[in-house]
């Protein structure tokens, strides 16, 4: 008889929390995944979503990841399911929540770039949160995460947001080194001829910021990422 009870069975509560941890810190990220994708996704999240608060840069950054992929594996067999987690980050960035929703912003941005149904769906509430007109978030480091979900939406769905170019450009200019840096990245991701200017001037901006770029921490400088962005205006 087939053996369907190698793994979820053997952890509960706190065991399993420690078992996804040891997953994410101790492997590379595609091997994590094909662990992870062994336990049933609803067992998954919390352990995922707890992470998203921790100190731990590399943790938080590798259980961001872990979550498009698994949210974006449910939204495949029941959509509602996948519904109901965007919604609850969504609410961490609810003024109303009580909390701060740290990494929340990025988990979105992550979910909608794994998966094209869930981007359709969820694109332009994204985008509602670098809006000044919008559900719009003043505090920094929130900021910070948000210009890197957009810039991964952009990455791969870019035709999702083409219309919020006007909305990001103001981004160009932020007191944060990372903001700026991220926004310059995504006007190139969308080819934004009217951003040009700006970036130009910000090819001269040597500020660095970290960031999680193909699962893995690295430091980069705004004017790399606005030089970047103008090599691919003239492509």
């Amino acid at each position: 008889m087939k053996n369907t009870a190698n793994h979820s069975p053997k952890f509960r509560g706190r065991q399993l929390k420690t078992r996804i941890r040891d997953i994410l810190t101790s492997m590379d990220m595609e091997q994590a995944l094909g662990e992870l994708y062994q336990i049933p996704a609803r067992q998954v999240i919390n352990p995922l979503f707890s992470f998203l608060y921790q100190g731990d840069d590399q943790l938080r950054w590798a259980a961001i990841t872990a979550m498009g992929r698994v949210v974006a594996k449910l939204a495949d067999q029941d959509r509602e399911a996948a519904r109901v987690i965007l919604r609850r980050l969504m609410w961490n960035l609810n003024d109303e929540s009580g909390g701060i929703g740290w990494g929340s912003a990025e988990a979105m941005g992550e979910i909608l770039a794994c998966h094209e149904g869930l981007a359709q769906e969820y694109a332009s509430i994204l985008i509602s949160y670098a809006r000044e007109d919008g559900n719009y978030l003043e505090y920094e480091m929130l900021q910070r995460g948000l210009l890197w979900g957009i810039a991964r939406l952009a990455r791969v769905r870019p035709h999702l947001i083409l219309d919020a170019v006007s909305h990001l450009m103001p981004w160009l200019a932020s007191s944060d080194a990372a903001v700026r840096g991220m926004a310059a990245h995504t006007m190139g991701l969308l080819n934004a001829q009217k951003a040009r200017r700006h970036l130009e001037l910000l090819t001269e901006d040597d500020a660095t910021f970290r960031t999680w770029e193909d699962n893995r921490l690295v430091t980069r400088q705004v004017s790399e990422m606005a030089k970047r962005a103008l090599n691919s205006l003239s492509s």
